[in-house]
């Protein structure tokens, strides 16, 4: 299996970001089996193991990885009536328009976002105050303690902000998962009303979010908060609006905190979008993550200075 993988293979072309150093190896599973041979071989190598699904809400560092990265790309999309089957490699905006040919809604939100589906189940993505935890049913999962693969009901997913079991397990270092595939289900609508909802939040997302530079998406998670300061109250009106949702964007914060257009080197924080940090060079680059990581260090530092909050990172950091 060994011969399979590829050696010092540089990981900001496979990153929405276009940031990273290089793999010491690099291995493209595209079946289930794939994945297990090449989990087994890394095991039997004590190499550490790094699941890339899309690579959309992930930064890279300079440095790289000293193990094994598998990209993980099952792409089997399969409908019956509203449940969907879908592979953890589908581009999730893929099968957003997939489901529009479908006549089935749930998921116009993500028209337009990078990344997979797989991804998105791992971190509960969601946009426009709807998460992809609504239309999950039960996901397949490989485990890396025993290499055996499991299923998983919604209850079982434990999903909360931008979280769930999958990342809880792999960040507390206990049973890693490895999303496998997923099954979804929508609610039949008429076409012509998924494709304008569709169409609103592309034109949404042209309009507010930075498309024109590589970027991770959303650098933080929005906290869900209520401020209480009566001077920050006073000095903010729009807190009063954010108090009433019980979320406070993490992109306003860090725009009062007079941080729009913040560079340092081709790292900058978006002058249209303050929780996106973008990637002027926009080619890839292994030299950076280091300017990413600072930009992040300073939102947090003022944010916490001014609004008393502690701003959790909501991309991952490999």
């Amino acid at each position: 299996m060994t011969e399979k993988f590829l050696d010092n293979i540089p990981l900001a072309k496979y990153t929405s970001f276009k940031i990273g150093g290089p793999a010491k190896y690099f291995f493209i599973a595209k079946t289930e089996q794939e994945l297990v041979e090449a989990v087994k071989t890394a095991k039997k190598l004590k190499l550490p193991i790094f699941i890339l699904g899309g690579g959309s809400n992930l930064l890279v560092s300079d440095k790289g990885f000293k193990g094994l990265v598998i990209k993980v790309e099952f792409s089997e999309i399969r409908f019956n009536e509203n449940i969907a089957f879908v592979g953890a490699g589908v581009n999730i905006t893929k099968l957003a328009y997939d489901c529009l040919e479908n006549e089935l809604s749930g998921l116009e939100w993500a028209s337009g976002m990078p990344g997979t589906v797989g991804g998105a189940i791992y971190g509960n993505a969601q946009a426009f105050g709807v998460k992809i935890s609504n239309a999950v049913k039960n996901v397949r999962a490989l485990s890396l303690k025993d290499l055996k693969i499991k299923n998983f009901t919604k209850d079982q997913c434990r999903f909360s902000l931008k979280n769930s079991i999958f990342k809880k397990s792999n960040l507390s270092g206990q049973e890693n998962l490895i999303i496998l595939s997923v099954e979804l289900e929508f609610q039949k609508k008429p076409k012509d009303e998924i494709k304008s909802k569709v169409k609103e939040f592309l034109d949404y997302r042209q309009e507010k979010h930075p498309m024109n530079f590589p970027s991770a998406g959303s650098v933080f998670v929005n906290p869900e908060k209520v401020i209480k300061n009566k001077k920050l109250l006073e000095k903010f009106p729009e807190l009063k609006e954010y108090n009433e949702k019980g979320l406070i964007p993490a992109g306003f914060m860090i725009a009062k905190c007079g941080l729009l257009g913040k560079r340092i080197g081709d790292a900058q924080i978006s002058q249209k979008h303050g929780n996106f940090i973008i990637n002027l060079g926009g080619q890839p680059t292994g030299h950076s993550a280091k300017d990413v990581l600072k930009l992040i260090k300073e939102a947090k530092q003022k944010v916490k200075k001014v609004f008393n909050i502690n701003l959790e990172v909501e991309i991952q950091i490999l």
